[in-house]
């Protein structure tokens, strides 16, 4: 059985997160908190053989952040797997969740089914490394680093390198026609109007119309900050 700690300042949220846990096999609540130094000092105090082996946990609270509480525990050595369920969107909180090692970012709200479908991903994941002993295959360690699941898949003929650099340019120089981005890398402009078309579809950055030049409008695109 995965014991489950809630972590949310809202009382509902945490009535709503122990609802779908409920409906789940194989899942158990065994806490909840519903503030940043509770959830460190919950997870701090029951370690080992009893302790927790996740924590859904909120981003946004009255005594401190979800990174706060992931940079506690990460600093005392806890290794106890996260999957962050917060309404915040902005990337640089996404990169540094990622950084500290969360599994999963939910973004609030979302049904049931989503939540069952990451729950099952966290439960192949922790049956995977549970069940791995030894020399890992490499098959193995992309199953432990949560890299075989389709949510992550890119299309066909992208990769993750050259997707990683177009994400950057963005991030770092602004807006950016497709020619601007392609001269910038080094990089033909139709392959990277495919990844900056992606990054749109996912919803990282945005389209829009750059006017004061004659003839049509250029496209740029820019980082989503909303």
């Amino acid at each position: 059985m995965i014991r489950v700690l809630l972590v949310d300042d809202d009382a509902l949220t945490l009535e709503l997160h122990r609802d779908y846990v409920a409906r789940l096999d194989g899942f158990v609540v065994s806490g909840e908190c519903s503030g940043a130094r509770a959830a460190v000092s919950a997870v701090l105090d029951r370690e080992g053989p009893t302790g927790f082996d996740l924590v859904l946990l909120d981003i946004t609270m009255p005594d401190g952040s979800g990174i706060d509480v992931l940079r506690a525990l990460r600093a005392r050595a806890a290794s106890v797997d996260v999957i962050a369920i917060t309404g915040v969107r902005d990337a640089d909180t996404v990169r540094q969740m990622a950084t500290l090692g969360v599994f999963q970012y939910l973004v609030k709200p979302f049904p049931f089914a989503v939540f069952a479908e990451r729950m099952a991903q966290f439960r192949t994941h922790h049956d995977q490394a549970r069940s791995t002993e030894g020399a890992a295959t490499q098959s193995e360690i992309d199953a432990l680093l949560g890299r075989a699941t389709g949510a992550i898949a890119l299309p066909k003929g992208l990769s993750s390198g050259s997707l990683e650099k177009v994400s950057a340019a963005l991030r770092t120089v602004g807006p950016l026609s497709a020619s601007e981005a392609a001269e910038r890398l080094g990089m033909s402009r139709v392959s990277v109007r495919r990844y900056l078309e992606h990054l749109v579809a996912e919803g990282v950055i945005v389209r829009s119309a750059r006017y004061g030049t004659r003839g049509r409008p250029e496209t740029e695109y820019r980082w989503n900050r909303d």
